[in-house]
């Protein structure tokens, strides 16, 4: 009985997610009877327990067939925790050695996945309250901190800091205002669409420092002193526009770039 009143609270709390993250929901009923993203995890939750008690070829036949009616592939060996939305769905893959931690959004199109032909744990780790935009693609044992968000369409390989946007591909961690701002993961933010785009502001900081010298060459055309740029000390010195792309991307100043 305690079993069945749990399946009945867990039920209740994937609608609530729904509810709470799909503007587009009017009513519990409709979100339980039309949202393909709700039945996939239900299902999932079938064949994971069938999966954790080795009756895995049933497991694997049952997640197959969620696929061919849902369009979600969601591995039964994976582990998911409560929360879990994933918004329209048609695409998604979630490999077998996932991890998902609590309240973790996924959009269409978005891979949990592998890199190759390695064993053991071979997927990604995404812990709670994580935002996954359309068609990202996490690869590979990453883990992606709490409350990280990954733009639609970035490609991921390496672990993602807590509480940082990445977009990109490969994906580059960008904070935004040079802050990490805490947040309540368990209420993510879901305004995914408005992220930085770091290629665009590193072009942004070429074209000023072009600028920049063009009136300084002006200047030194015309007899004038350049205006100083140095602000007292070394310290204040705005940084080089090496430094400065380095920081957009995220890259280590010395790469080379």
């Amino acid at each position: 009985m305690s079993e069945r009143i749990g399946a009945v609270a867990r039920v209740r709390e994937d609608i609530a997610a729904a509810k709470l993250r799909d503007p587009a929901a009017r009513s519990g009923l409709e979100i339980a009877l039309l949202y393909p993203g709700l039945h996939a995890v239900w299902a999932y939750r079938l064949w994971h327990a069938l999966w954790v008690r080795r009756v895995r070829f049933i497991a694997r036949s049952g997640s197959q067939i969620t696929r061919w009616l849902t369009g979600i592939e969601i591995h039964p060996g994976a582990t998911i925790g409560p929360g879990f939305f994933i918004d329209h769905g048609m695409g998604v893959v979630i490999g077998e050695t996932t991890e998902i931690g609590e309240d973790v959004t996924l959009y269409q199109g978005v891979t949990l996945g592998g890199t190759g032909k390695d064993t053991g744990k071979r997927h990604p780790t995404v812990q709670d309250g994580v935002i996954v935009g359309t068609g990202a693609r996490v690869l590979g044992p990453v883990l992606v901190g709490e409350g990280a968000k990954i733009g639609a369409g970035s490609i991921v390989v390496k672990d993602v800091p807590a509480n940082s946007t990445v977009v990109g591909n490969p994906g580059r961690p960008v904070i935004v205002d040079g802050q990490r701002v805490p947040r309540d993961v368990h209420h993510p933010d879901i305004e995914h669409t408005r992220l930085p785009d770091p290629v665009a502001e590193a072009m942004a900081c070429l074209v000023r420092r072009v600028t920049e010298l063009e009136q300084d060459l002006a200047d030194l055309r015309a007899g004038r002193t350049p205006v100083s740029r140095v602000n007292g000390s070394a310290e204040d010195c705005l940084p080089t526009a090496q430094e400065e792309i380095s920081s957009i991307l995220g890259l280590n100043p010395g790469a080379g770039i």
